[in-house]
């Protein structure tokens, strides 16, 4: 009887540390390197996220000058940003992959049928990560968007602009620097003629 009582204690003081040892496992950071998960679904009357590695640059500052690109478009032309000195350009980094960036398309299409004449959207899209350039243009044409759209295949204008995370957008004003802070995660409609307003 002593014995059967005794393997009982045992076992129950073993569950406990068990379970204390559970509790305390959740509420220690993740070990150095290890990746923290994080529910993205979000809050419903959000309008989207990005996702940001913990140890990403904080991008490039306003007051800066906004680094001069050349790209092909999707129709073989080629736009460098040089191009736009003079206008105010909303300078925006997605990919197809991105649920956000879909989010943001439509109200950026949108913003461009508006204000097209007052400032220009160049989208650039992170080909290089994406699985071909076949779906990019399927993309594009499927949901009717008309601003320019260029490839950046090697992925270095993403790279110079510290667009870690996708959806990114840069605001440059018509001195070609960047007025504004960027914007990480999809843009509002509102947002957008916010920031147009607030550049010269």
């Amino acid at each position: 009887m002593g014995k059967q009582i005794g393997a009982g204690l045992f076992l129950v003081v073993l569950l406990g540390m068990v379970v204390f040892n559970m509790v305390t496992e959740e509420e220690k950071d993740p070990a150095e390197g290890e990746a923290e998960e994080y529910n993205v679904s979000g809050d419903p009357s959000q309008e989207g996220t990005a996702i940001t590695p913990p140890n990403a640059p904080d991008g490039l500052e306003v007051g800066e000058k906004a680094p001069n690109f050349t790209l092909k478009t999707l129709d073989g032309e080629t736009l460098s940003l040089s191009d736009l000195r003079g206008e105010k350009v909303m300078l925006n980094f997605w990919a197809t992959w991105c649920p956000p960036c879909r989010e943001e398309m439509p109200r950026m299409e949108r913003f461009h049928q508006k204000y097209g004449d007052e400032i220009k959207i160049v989208a650039v899209n992170a080909t290089g990560s994406e699985s071909s350039i076949k779906k990019v243009k399927n993309y594009i044409q499927e949901g009717g968007y008309t601003f320019p759209v260029v490839l950046d295949k090697e992925l270095k204008v993403n790279n110079d602009y510290q667009a870690i995370a996708l959806p990114t957008t840069y605001f440059i004003g018509t001195d070609g620097v960047i007025q504004q802070p960027r914007k990480v995660g999809p843009m509002s409609y509102e947002y957008m003629v916010k920031m147009m307003n607030a550049l010269n």
